[in-house]
C-alpha cells in the first residue's frame, strides 16, 4: 500500500491536530442552568451530573469518543488516498491523440465522425485501471493538450467535451512527436490515435518507443469538394478578371453538382457538372466583371452523396486595383511609352539619367539602356539592356540573331505570352548569381533574369527591345505590364487566399503595436505586431478582416482548407508506420477502479449514522 495523496508526515500532523481538537471538544465542561426543584431525589440527579462534568468522568463515555475518533481517522486517510502497490507497478501512461482535422466533421457517422471519436475516448477513460494516467490532446495541424497527464476521470471528461473540429489537416508526425515528449522516461507508455485515417502518412515516419495503438472511425468515402480557387485581373483592363477553380469527386460513386460563382455576394455564373468517381475537373472562367473584392465558389449536390460540407465552399480575394507609381529613366523610347499608356492605373513619370533620382517615392522604376546607382525610394527595378557598370547582373558574351529558346511559362512576368518566334538582332547573355532566377534563355545562355539585391527585387533583359521585333508584338506591352504587376503584387504580398494550418504573417502599417482580426465566424482576436507583422495561426476557411486598433482602415483576405487530402475522407481501419501496423487498443475494459478514499468516505458516513442513532437512543450519553 502507498499514499497517492498527501504525504505521511502531513497526514500525521493533521491526524494529531484533529484528534486533539476532538478530545478537547469532547471533554469541554458544560455550563448548566440553575433550576429549583421541590424533591430531594432530583438533587441527587444534579449531583451525579456535576460529577460527569469532571475531566475523568467525561472520558467514561468511551463509545461516543471512539466513534468520533474513527471518523477523524477515516477522513485523514482519505486525504492520503491509499492505493495498493501492485496496481502502481503496472500502471500505464497514455497519450490520446484525438484527430480534430476537417475530415472529422464528416456526417457519415451520426451525428459526426468527431462525436463518435469522442465517444470512443470516453470509453477509454472509463476503462482506466487504478493508477493509469491519461492525457488527451487535440491533433490537427497543431497539437493542443486538453488535459494534464492525470487519472482524474471528471477532468478528462471535461477535456473530451471541449474538443472541436478545425479546418486544417492532421499532422501525424507532429502529434507523435508531442506524445513521445510527454511520455519520455515514463513506464508502460502508450500512444493511442483516434482518427478516421484520412491523412497522408510520411514514408519516413516510424513508431517511437511508446506502444502505438489506433482507433478508427468513419464509414464512407463519398465527398465532392472545391479544391482550388484563384483569381487574377487582366493587366490591360483591371476592371475585368479571370478565375480558375477545381472540383474533385473523392468518392466511389458518380456525382452531379451545381457550381455557383459569386462576386461580392452577387451571383456571377451557375453551371452543372457530372464528376466520375475519383475525377478532378478544372474550370476556367475568363473575361469576368462585377466583383471588386471577394469571390466565392459553392457547390450543391444534385445526385450522389456528400458527407463533408466544410469543403463545399472556397474563397478568394480579388487583387486590389490601386494605382502604381512608375518611374521611367530613359533618353526617349516611344515603344515603352506606348506600352505604359495601356494601363489607366499607372502614374508614369519620365526623367533622364542626369535627373535620377527625382523627388518622391515610386513602386517600380524602368531603366532603359542606363544603370545609375539605384535609390531605395524608386522601388523595384526593370533594366532594359543595362550597361556593364551598375547592372545587378553581369553581362556575358555578345550574341547576334537569337531569340527565346526556353522561357518560364508559369512566371507572372511571362504569363499569356508566346516568345518562340521573337527575333533579336544583337544583345548580351547574362551571368546570374545562384540565388537569381532565369526566366528566359537563348541557346547561348540566359537573356531574362529576375532576383533581389539587398532586399530590392529586379528584372534584367539582356538586349535592347528596339533591336528586336518584340516591340511589334502583343508580347511587348504584356511583358512590361506583367513585370509592373508582379512587382506591385509582390510588394503588397497579394494572395488570392491563404491556407489553413499555417502561420500567417500579415503586414500592417508602420508604427502599430496591436491589430484586431475578425474571423469568418464573427469572433475577434487581438494580435500583437512584431516588426510590422501580425501573426495568426489560421484554422477557419472563409473571409477575414484585419483592422488596425485606433484607425479606420482595414485589410481583407481569404483562407481555404490547406490540404486536399482532408477532402479525401475514405476512412482507414488500420494505421501503418514504417511497415509496422499499429496495435488495436486493449486493456481498457470498464470496471470499478480501486480508489480507497471513496470507501473511507462511505465509512465516515456510516460511523456518523451509527453515532447519531446511539446518541438519540441514549446509548452514548
Amino acid at each position: 500500500m502507498f499514499l497517492a495523496g498527501l504525504p505521511l508526515n502531513t497526514l500525521l500532523l493533521l491526524g494529531a491536530a484533529a484528534t486533539l481538537c476532538t478530545v478537547a471538544l469532547y471533554i469541554l465542561k458544560l455550563r448548566r442552568r440553575s433550576v429549583p426543584v421541590p424533591f430531594a431525589r432530583l438533587w441527587e440527579t444534579v449531583l451525579r451530573d456535576r460529577e460527569s462534568s469532571t475531566f475523568f468522568s467525561q472520558l467514561k463515555r468511551w463509545l461516543s469518543l471512539l466513534l468520533q475518533l474513527m471518523m477523524v481517522l477515516a477522513l485523514v486517510l482519505a486525504l492520503g488516498d491509499p492505493r495498493p502497490k501492485a496496481s502502481a507497478a503496472g500502471a500505464r501512461n497514455v497519450v490520446v491523440l484525438l484527430d480534430t482535422s476537417a475530415s472529422m466533421a464528416a456526417k457519415d457517422e451520426v451525428p459526426s465522425r468527431l462525436e463518435l471519436a469522442k465517444g470512443k475516448v470516453k470509453e477509454l477513460i472509463s476503462g482506466l485501471k487504478n493508477e493509469d494516467r491519461l492525457l488527451l490532446a487535440e491533433a490537427s495541424a497543431a497539437v493542443v493538450p486538453l488535459s494534464p497527464l492525470t487519472d482524474d476521470v471528471t477532468l478528462l471528461g471535461q477535456a473530451v467535451a471541449a474538443a472541436e473540429a478545425h479546418g486544417t489537416a492532421f499532422d501525424l508526425e507532429k502529434g507523435l512527436a508531442f506524445a513521445e515528449d510527454v511520455l519520455s522516461g515514463l513506464p508502460n507508455a502508450e500512444v493511442i490515435v483516434v482518427s478516421d485515417g484520412a491523412f497522408e502518412v510520411p514514408p519516413h515516419l516510424v513508431s517511437g518507443k511508446a506502444k502505438l495503438s489506433f482507433v478508427g472511425v468513419g464509414k464512407y468515402a463519398d465527398n465532392v469538394a472545391v479544391t482550388e480557387l484563384s483569381a487574377r485581373r487582366y493587366p490591360l483592363d483591371k476592371s475585368r478578371y479571370e478565375v480558375m477553380l477545381a472540383l474533385e469527386n473523392a468518392g466511389k460513386n458518380p456525382a452531379l453538382v451545381e457550381l455557383s460563382l459569386l462576386g461580392d455576394d452577387q451571383l456571377i455564373d451557375v453551371s452543372q457538372l457530372r464528376l466520375l468517381p475519383g475525377e478532378r475537373v478544372p474550370r476556367f472562367f475568363s473575361n469576368l466583371a462585377g466583383a471588386n473584392e471577394r469571390l466565392e465558389a459553392r457547390i450543391r449536390l444534385l445526385e450522389g452523396k456528400d458527407y463533408l460540407k466544410e469543403d463545399d465552399r472556397a474563397f478568394a480575394l480579388m487583387p486590389e486595383r490601386r494605382r502604381a507609381k512608375v518611374l521611367v529613366v530613359s533618353e526617349g523610347n516611344t515603344y515603352l511609352d506606348a506600352a505604359l499608356l495601356l494601363d489607366e492605373y499607372l502614374d508614369v513619370s519620365t526623367v533622364g539619367e542626369a535627373q535620377y533620382p527625382p523627388k518622391g517615392r515610386f513602386d517600380v522604376t524602368i531603366f532603359d539602356n542606363v544603370a545609375p546607382p539605384r535609390s531605395a525610394e524608386t522601388g523595384a527595378a526593370f533594366y532594359l539592356n543595362p550597361p556593364e557598370a551598375g547592372s545587378p547582373v553581369k553581362r556575358g558574351r555578345q550574341v547576334e540573331n537569337f531569340g527565346f529558346d526556353v522561357w518560364e511559362r508559369k512566371s507572372p512576368v511571362l504569363r499569356w505570352m508566346a516568345l518562340d518566334d521573337v527575333q533579336v538582332a544583337s544583345g548580351f547573355t547574362l551571368k546570374p548569381l545562384p540565388s537569381d532566377r532565369v526566366l528566359g534563355a537563348s541557346e547561348w545562355g540566359p537573356i531574362l533574369v529576375s532576383g533581389s539585391r539587398e532586399g530590392a527585387p529586379f528584372l534584367v533583359l539582356g538586349f535592347d527591345p528596339k533591336n528586336s521585333d518584340l516591340v511589334l508584338r502583343v508580347a511587348w506591352p504584356l511583358m512590361i505590364l506583367n513585370a509592373i504587376n508582379s512587382f506591385v503584387d509582390q510588394d503588397a504580398e497579394y494572395q488570392s487566399a491563404y491556407r489553413t494550418g499555417d502561420i500567417w504573417r500579415l503586414r500592417v502599417p508602420a508604427g502599430l503595436e496591436v491589430a484586431e482580426l475578425e474571423k469568418p465566424d464573427g469572433s475577434r482576436v487581438a494580435l500583437p505586431v512584431r516588426e510590422g507583422r501580425a501573426e495568426h495561426f489560421g484554422e477557419q476557411p472563409g473571409f477575414y478582416r484585419l483592422k488596425w486598433v485606433g484607425a479606420v482602415s482595414s485589410q481583407a483576405f481569404a483562407a481555404n482548407l490547406g490540404d486536399v487530402s482532408e477532402s479525401r475522407i475514405a476512412p482507414k481501419t488500420e494505421l501503418t508506420l514504417g511497415g509496422t501496423k499499429a496495435a488495436r487498443v486493449a486493456g481498457f475494459a470498464p470496471g470499478l477502479r480501486q480508489k480507497y478514499w471513496g470507501y473511507l468516505l462511505l465509512l465516515v458516513a456510516l460511523v456518523s449514522a451509527i453515532e447519531w442513532f446511539t446518541y438519540h437512543r441514549r446509548l452514548t450519553v
